[in-house]
């Protein structure tokens, strides 16, 4: 460098110009999958904090066995045989 040379960082581009600050395609498209990750990613969590509050509530109400006719409960591993 000279004496009286002024130091520049390259980084700046010269004069009043902006750089191009919009995205592209590629970039919203990404951006957008992303945020409909954290989206999917928050309902699951909201999901799991529900069945972990009250586990009772998610669990059906019949057992597998009441569909069977003529049979007690119980029994249907003898019926196998």
């Amino acid at each position: 460098m000279m004496d009286g040379e002024i130091f520049t960082a390259t980084l700046v581009p010269p004069g009043n110009t902006t750089p191009n600050s919009s995205m592209t395609l590629e970039q919203k498209t990404t951006f957008a999958f992303v945020i409909l990750l954290f989206i999917f990613l928050g309902i699951l969590i909201v999901r799991c904090f529900r069945i972990l509050l009250n586990p009772y509530q998610s669990m059906p109400t019949s057992t597998w066995a009441d569909g069977l006719d003529g049979l007690e409960k119980g029994q249907f591993d003898y019926t196998l045989a």
